[in-house]
Parts: structure tokens; sequence; C-alpha cells
């Protein structure tokens, strides 16, 4: 490795058969005499509460369920959360199993209606829109018939006319048709 200084800067990387750490002398295995250290045995990991929490949490961990870290009140008020459900399934299952004959039967009457419910407001949401459609045509039909029906009646009113009526109104027409050309030229 070269540099530009005059001295290695980092010697231990450079020789690959050294190490970083000193190497203890009693590795050697030349001195039987000397007493070798073990490693001690740490009592908390060592007791069996330790080692279940430890497996617990491993267990967790690799479901995913990590603890969190959550302020004290919102714990507690998980808690209570908690204990509320499970008290009110309780409650449930209890009133559940009191209940008597009649009670059950008229439960699944009214399961019966809240099913059936829904599928009457259909019907009658469906009937109702063809009412209307009808109701609409209906009208169309008798707005066309009251034309048709005033339109006749003008007809026959025009033929029951007497004749002179008649050639006045053409005459009126005349005039005014001469007297318009008239007042155009």
């Amino acid at each position: 490795m070269a540099t530009m200084f005059r001295y290695p800067v980092f010697p231990h990387l450079q020789d690959p058969g050294r190490s970083v750490m000193a190497e203890p002398d009693y590795l050697e295995g030349d001195c039987d005499e000397l007493i070798q250290p073990k490693k001690l045995i740490n009592p908390v990991k060592g007791s069996r509460n330790h080692q279940d929490l430890h497996r617990e949490l491993i267990m967790n961990q690799k479901r995913g369920l990590a603890p969190q870290n959550k302020p004290e009140l919102q714990k507690v008020l998980e808690k209570r959360k908690r204990e509320q459900v499970i008290k009110a399934q309780k409650e449930e299952q209890e009133a559940h199993k009191k209940r008597s004959d009649l009670e059950i039967e008229l439960m699944k009457r009214q399961q019966k209606l809240e099913q059936v419910n829904p599928l009457i407001y259909h019907f009658l949401f469906s009937v109702l829109s063809l009412l209307f459609e009808l109701y609409t045509d209906l009208f169309t039909c008798l707005s066309i018939v009251q034309l048709e029906l005033e339109q006749q009646k003008i007809q026959e009113e025009q033929e029951n006319t007497p004749e002179f009526v008649k050639m006045k109104g053409n005459l009126r027409r005349t005039k005014q048709e001469a007297d318009g050309e008239q007042g155009a030229t």
C-alpha cells in the first residue's frame, strides 16, 4: 500500500496474518499449568423466566407482533376497552342462554322480516316507477286527444257556419291583402 507518508498509516491492515486485537498467550497450549478462563454464566439469562420471556419475544417478532412503546394512558384505555368488549360479549352470551322460546321465535320472525323488507321495498319502487311512466304516457295521450278534439270542434264550427259568413271572411281577407300590396308599392 503506497502512501504519501514515510510510515504506514494502518500497519495492521498491511499484514493479513495479523489481527487488530492482541492474542492471549494461553491459547498456544504450551502451558498446561495455567488455569484457562471460562465464560461466566449470566444469572439473568440462565433464569427460567428470562428464557420464557425471550422465547415469547422471538415468537412475537416472527409473527410481526413486536411490543410497541405506547404511553401508559393509551395502554390503560385499550385495556378498559378490551375489558368492556369482553364484558359485553359475556352479557350477550348470558342473555342468549336465558331467552325463552317465545323470545327466540320472535327474534326469528324479526330476522325474516328484515330479510323480506328489502325485497318488498324493491318491488314497490319498481311498481311505482312503472306507474309514474304510465301516468306520464297517459297525460301525453290525454293532451293529444284534447288537441284533436279542439281541432275537430273548430272544423265543425267552420262547417256549420252559414255561407254568407264565410264569404264575408274571404272578402275581408282579400281586401286586407289588396291594401297590403298597395301600401307596399
